[in-house]
């Protein structure tokens, strides 16, 4: 989503109007009592879904004393992220920011770390390495497949049909993993289950998206999961059909106030008040940094009136076993066309899960 052009960003209006002072300045406005982080994002923040994820991280970031925060929306991924970075540091201080969509790395990210060495950059994602990036640069990753596997859970004992919807944005390895830790989830409370996907092709296409529900709906599904960057028309359009959904990024609960189960929600703000507090007392940043239950990084929205008791309760147990360590990708593991894809199980952190092309059995569709 880009910004009209008639439309100028705070940053654009502050560039102009502080330009002087910050040269006077010898370049840099910061606050001197604050640690002054930025955060940018490729759509608005309250879309319910991947950018609003982050928003409320932002937000938890905001009530630390002596950090103020700095947002701006609508960035897309192209010089524009450049120019808000650059206007971040040099106008407000920022000595931490956030960019918080894919296309933002490389290469505008990379560029900016190495322009500005005195400034910490993180990107949440695993893309950064060692050997080919800027040290002031790094990732952090959520691993939400975990809060799948648990939406699973409550999904396949809230199912009067046993067919359960699944609306996916890409078949590549992050989105995979959670379609297929939501079908391991399923099976492991109700084998006799199925989960039928329909990829959309794209992380935000909402006329398709809405499609897709009542394509499932019309083909017997009365659950509705999804991996979209914003689940709003997922979750709104199951509702009105009278199903029941599962969330994905962010809480969508308000949108679906009959049939709402439970949702797996990114857990930003652990990893954005550590890092600021990190920044603030002068000491280092990881460079990498990936957790699930176990580091607080993800969660499962609260139950809504779509989920049972067994459904719940089922749920929260499996939360606490996986939070113990307990894996999701138990082996013998098969692809849904019965090839066998690992005779071990994987753990919880697996490298293997980044290289996830298939789908598991127990899933109708296909990854093309």
């Amino acid at each position: 989503m880009t910004r009209p052009a008639f439309s100028p960003s705070r940053r654009a209006v502050l560039a102009g109007a502080a330009s002087l002072a910050a040269l006077a300045a010898g370049g840099r406005s910061a606050k001197a009592a604050d640690t002054v982080v930025g955060m940018i994002y490729v759509g608005p923040r309250d879309d319910f879904g991947w950018n609003q994820a982050h928003a409320v991280g932002a937000q938890a970031v905001r009530e630390l004393p002596g950090v103020t925060v700095v947002e701006e929306e609508n960035v897309p991924e192209s010089v524009a992220v450049s120019k808000t970075m650059g206007s971040m540091i040099e106008l407000d201080g920022a000595s931490l920011i956030f960019a918080t969509s894919f296309g933002y790395f490389d290469p505008f990210m990379i560029e900016m770390a190495k322009k500005y060495p005195e400034v910490q950059f993180r990107h949440p994602t695993s893309l950064w390495s060692a050997d080919k990036h800027p040290a002031n640069l790094g990732g952090y990753f959520c691993y939400i497949e975990q809060a799948h596997y648990v939406n699973g859970v409550a999904a396949g004992l809230s199912t009067t049909t046993n067919r359960i919807g699944f609306v996916g944005a890409k078949p590549i390895s992050v989105v995979l993993r959670n379609i297929n830790a939501f079908t391991m989830g399923v099976r492991s409370v109700n084998p006799g289950a199925r989960v039928q996907l329909i990829m959309t092709g794209e992380w935000s296409l909402p006329v398709r998206e809405a499609e897709s529900v009542n394509a499932l709906v019309d083909a017997g599904c009365d659950v509705i999961a999804c991996h979209v960057d914003s689940p709003k028309v997922v979750v709104e359009t199951a509702e009105a059909r009278g199903v029941k959904s599962l969330g994905h990024n962010a809480d969508q609960s308000p949108l679906a106030p009959r049939g709402f189960i439970t949702g797996a929600e990114l857990k930003w703000g652990t990893v954005y008040r550590q890092y600021a507090e990190l920044i603030a007392a002068g000491e280092p940043l990881p460079n990498v940094n990936e957790g699930g239950f176990d580091k607080d990084m993800v969660q499962n929205s609260p139950f809504g009136a779509g989920a049972s008791e067994a459904a719940r309760k089922a749920a929260m147990e499996a939360q606490e076993r996986i939070r113990g360590g307990a894996p999701i990708f138990t082996g013998p593991l098969k692809t849904n066309d019965g090839k066998v894809v690992s005779q071990t199980t994987m753990e919880l952190y697996d490298p293997k899960l980044w290289a996830m092309d298939y789908l598991v059995e127990g899933v109708e569709g296909s990854t093309i």
